[in-house]
Order: C-alpha cells, then structure tokens, then sequence
C-alpha cells in the first residue's frame, strides 16, 4: 500500500476545513498515513502479520506504516543476508519507524551459559556477539534478543546463575562498545519452552543487577510471564530500572490483545503513564485468518491503544 501525502491549496479557510474534516472521516480505519493516525506507543509487528494485505516483505513494512505503527521487529533477521539488510533499514528509515529486536544469541537446547566459563567458550561468545552487532548496524538496531538456554539438573541453579552472570559481563563488553542492548527473554514452561534456565522477571531482574551493564537489560514478553507468574504490573514496577522492551500477545493463545484474559489497554495505559518510550513487539499470532483476521489485529491495537 502507498502512502499518501494529501495537500491543499488556494481553497478558502471554511470549505478546506469541511473538506479536510470529509477526508478524514474517509480514511479513518482504511490507514492513513497522517501523524494524527499513529498509535501512541511504538507497537512492532513482524513478518507474515499482514501477508494477506502485502504479499512482498517489505510492502508489509509500508501497509504496517499506513497503518500507523511506527516500528518494526524480527526475530530472524541476522539469516536475511546483508542486501535485504539494506533495504530493510533504508525503508525503515524512510517511513521515520523505529528497529526492534532480532535474534543475536539463542541457546535453545544448550546449557553451555549456565555451565561453562572457561576461556574457549567465552572468545566464542565474544565472537558471536561481534558479527550479531554486524547485523545491528545496518538495520539500526539498538536491541537484540539473547535466550540464554537450558537448565542443568545435575548442578545446583545458584551455580548455574553466578556462571550465567559471568558469561554475560563478557558480552555486555562487546555491546557497550556499541551502545546496544542485549535484552534477556524470561520464557515459560507450561505452554512452550519447557527447561529453559530464564524463567521469571524476578530471576531475570536479579541476573542484570549482578551483570551490572547499561547493554545488559530484560525483555519482558508479558505473554510468557502471564503463564509463568502473573501479577505483571507490579512486576513490571519492581523491575523497571532492568527492562529495555516489552512484548505482547494475549493468554491463552498468544493472539492478539482482545483475545485471551490479558487487560491490555490498561497495562498499555501504564506504560504510557511511567513515560515509556520503547517498543512493544507484536510477538503474536493472528486469531483469524485472511485480510479480516489482520484488520483485527489492527482493529485490537486500536481498541487497546485508547486510552
């Protein structure tokens, strides 16, 4: 979808203002592009959320801008080659949207970080982490997501969190060089990631204290700690100082917000009010499917985001 630019000229003051006042109630809800039709937090989908309306990638990124939002994430970036690199944060760069998380480090099925500290391992997280921020510097991203990965049931878990910490302090080092972020993602066991070592805002929470970086920070991905602890907000509050981005989707289910037992418009309403200017990755699927289940999607953010 195009992006449109509506200009007006040599038409008297009282019929501009009933013609502009007709053309907004023509566009409200079909995606207009004008500043007043941005959402007041910077909600970020991904890939394959509006397939339906945008066939090619990165017509979904201009339908998403249409729309009024105003970032953008992707957890697979780093396997999308330097050229669509490019393009990516060009067009990003172009429609003034913002660059969320992308994958830099995932442990799944490993619980090397929790047991090895030894010089071997910690070059080879420095060299990771290095051609991660290789990725972050062309699409401008400030934040990269790191899973740590899984729990050892043969050593005792304050051993494995002290060994975490140390392993982290090493790749903290190379992103304070850049100023980014690495923001550690808490994932629950009930529903997806059963024996993995992060589990809880708490825990994750106490992990960036011992860390003790600015580029060592909390993903708090509110679907997950839904089902892993609940009482977000007050969590939220108490880990404030450590979390760098959030994410969404709604419980049960992981849909959209509307969809499942999740007060969205009030927890969107208390970020708003504690002044926060990050991100909100849409970290969802879509509850229906075909242009309508996407205009859902849109319909839901709306409904949430008045507040």
């Amino acid at each position: 979808m195009l992006r449109r630019n509506f200009v007006f000229s040599g038409i008297a003051a009282s019929a501009a203002a009933g013609f502009a006042g007709a053309v907004q109630g023509q566009t409200e809800g079909q995606g207009s592009s004008k500043p007043s039709n941005k959402f007041k937090l910077k909600y970020a989908p991904h890939f394959g959320m509006f397939k339906h309306h945008a066939m090619d990638s990165l017509d979904q990124i201009r339908f998403a801008a249409d729309q009024g939002f105003t970032a953008w994430e992707d957890n697979g970036m780093m396997k999308r080659g330097s050229d669509f690199q490019n393009k990516f944060a060009a067009l990003l760069q172009k429609l003034e949207m913002t660059m969320g998380v992308f994958v830099s480090y995932s442990g799944f099925g490993s619980s090397d970080m929790m047991t090895k500290t030894d010089k071997g391992y910690q070059d080879h997280l420095r060299k990771s982490m290095t051609e991660a921020l290789e990725t972050a510097k062309r699409v401008n991203a400030k934040w990269s997501t790191v899973v740590p990965g899984n729990i050892n049931l043969k050593i005792e878990e304050s051993y494995q969190t002290a060994n975490l910490v140390e392993n982290l302090k090493v790749m903290a080092e190379v992103c304070e060089k850049q100023q980014h972020v690495m923001v550690l993602e808490p994932l629950n066991w009930w529903a997806n990631h059963p024996g993995l070592f992060l589990r809880e805002i708490p825990q994750a929470y106490s992990i960036c204290k011992a860390v003790a970086s600015p580029s060592c920070k909390i993903l708090n991905d509110l679907y997950h700690q839904q089902i892993s602890e609940g009482n977000l907000i007050p969590n939220m509050d108490r880990a404030w100082s450590e979390i760098a981005y959030f994410q969404v989707g709604d419980n049960p289910g992981r849909k959209e917000p509307t969809t499942g037992e999740i007060n969205y418009r009030n927890i969107f309403s208390h970020l708003s009010r504690k002044g926060y200017q990050g991100i909100v990755g849409m970290e969802h699927g879509n509850s229906r499917g075909g242009k309508d289940g996407e205009q859902a999607v849109i319909n839901a953010y709306r409904q949430c985001d008045n507040f």
